[in-house]
C-alpha cells in the first residue's frame, strides 16, 4: 500500500477533491457529479487532490527578553 501524503487517514471532505471546484466566492464547492455542494460535503465519488489541502498556519512564537535566561 502507497503511503498518503498527510497521512493515510484523511477525512474525505469536497474542499480538497480533485473532481471539486472552489466557487468565486469561496463558500460552495462546483462538483462535476453533485452540483453545488458545501465545502464539508462528500460522496463516494470523492478523490484526494493533496495540492488543494491549505496547511494550517505556524502558532505564534513567544517573545523572550534577556531576564528570561539570566541566573
Amino acid at each position: 500500500m502507497r503511503r498518503r501524503l498527510y497521512g493515510n487517514n484523511i477525512p474525505p471532505k469536497c474542499e480538497y477533491c480533485l473532481i471539486g471546484v472552489l466557487s468565486e466566492d469561496e463558500t460552495a464547492i462546483l462538483c462535476r457529479k453533485k452540483g453545488i455542494v458545501p465545502p464539508s460535503f462528500h460522496c463516494r465519488r470523492f478523490q484526494y487532490d493533496p495540492l488543494k489541502r491549505v496547511p494550517k498556519k505556524a502558532p505564534a512564537l513567544l517573545e523572550f527578553t534577556t531576564e528570561d535566561f539570566s541566573l
